[in-house]
């Protein structure tokens, strides 16, 4: 049986409120996250992504206290992500309720901390963000939530941060995000060639069919946030639709 395809929302939360932009900019408010949580974990959810997207350019830590509300909120997997720089990070989001870390920044800055993360906690809890953005024939890494470029080749670096010990992938194609065009389908395909471990397809949904597009091209999980955020697509419609075109996802019942 091949593994089953995850369908995972994003709260991207800025000063404590869920937020959505369009390629990393022109942000705005989409909601209480963890009203929000609590409504996707319901709806059948397989996973939930919280991003402090300002934490590391405001060089400061996680919203501890939101994370544990949300966790309390939901019995999905949780993956927390934003200003984490060390495993004493890591450990103290463990014990708020979070079940894997998100890691991108501090991670370039100092790949050893990939290594350390999962040594310490496994590489099942190790997640590495790259944000992507083509330009110049190539796809160029970014840092502090896309607000920083770099000359990292984004293909070469998750080739490194896999054989450091990274167990997942989340992929934001920054030229699709809040596009809703359609995910990076020819990047998530040339990602799946080389990796061991899973990949999240992020940035660029804008309806159901391309959900199958990106399934389609290898991503074993797509991660959205404003179709889910303001109600234009519902979990569990997703699914029905998804499981018609032979994708294999976990319904509930």
């Amino acid at each position: 049986m091949p593994l089953t395809k995850r369908i995972i929302p994003c709260l991207d939360v800025k000063d404590g409120r869920t937020v959505k932009g369009v390629n990393f900019v022109n942000i705005r408010d989409a909601g209480d996250a963890v009203e929000l949580a609590s409504i996707y974990a319901e709806q059948g959810a397989d996973e939930l992504v919280f991003l402090d997207i300002t934490a590391t350019n405001e060089k400061r830590k996680t919203l501890l206290e939101l994370v544990t509300k949300v966790a309390a909120a939901i019995n999905i997997p949780f993956t927390v992500g934003g200003g984490i720089s060390s495993v004493e990070d890591v450990s103290v989001l463990l014990n708020a309720g979070a079940d894997k870390v998100s890691i991108n920044t501090a991670a370039i800055k100092r790949p050893a901390l990939i290594t350390e993360i999962a040594r310490q906690f496994g590489t099942q809890c190790t997640v590495l963000a790259v944000d992507a953005k083509f330009e110049n024939d190539n796809w160029f890494v970014y840092l502090n939530g896309g607000r920083v470029a770099t000359t990292m080749n984004a293909i070469e670096w998750m080739k490194q941060a896999i054989d450091l010990g990274a167990g997942e992938i989340l992929l934001t194609s920054i030229n699709h995000d809040g596009t809703r065009q359609g995910f990076a389908n020819d990047l998530i395909k040339e990602v799946e060639s080389f990796s061991s471990v899973p990949v999240i397809a992020s940035g660029g949904a804008g309806n159901m069919q391309h959900f199958a597009d990106v399934f389609e091209a290898g991503a074993d999980a797509a991660l959205a946030a404003s179709l889910f955020h303001y109600k234009e697509i519902s979990i569990p419609d997703l699914k029905a639709f998804l499981k018609k075109q032979g994708a294999n996802v976990r319904m509930v019942s």
